[in-house]
């Protein structure tokens, strides 16, 4: 099974990466994180997102097309980076998410996604 492992947006991570001791220090923890997962098999690809004051948003109403320049409100909607990862089923994700290094500098949040396949649809 495939999932989406989003990380979820903080208000620190909203105000973009500086090179900190402390932000170094989780970027090798994180790195260490991910030889892990591609050593196990399971990683497909990772990345991080800049922040939401450098993304748009497209809104879609009928014809109609939008668009909305960040920064976008509720940081705690936002997502900071995800990884893709294949996975046996969704207690090896959440036992792998329990392994991973907080990837912020407090409180932060994992989400963890199926993605459809078009078998779902059969």
């Amino acid at each position: 099974m495939r999932v989406m492992v989003l990380v979820k947006a903080t208000e620190d991570s909203e105000k973009g990466f500086f090179p900190t001791p402390e932000t170094m220090a989780m970027m090798e923890a994180m790195g260490k994180f991910n030889d892990e997962l591609e050593q196990a098999g399971i990683l497909r690809t990772a990345d991080g997102l800049t922040e939401s004051s450098r993304g748009k948003r497209v809104a879609f109403n009928g014809s109609s097309r939008t668009v909305i320049d960040g920064p976008f409100a509720e940081t705690k909607e936002l997502v900071a980076g995800f990884w893709i990862w294949e996975v046996k089923d969704m207690d090896e994700a959440v036992a792998w998410v329990k392994r991973c290094p907080n990837p912020m500098p407090g409180p932060s949040e994992i989400e963890i996604r199926p993605i459809q396949d078009i078998s779902d649809f059969a």
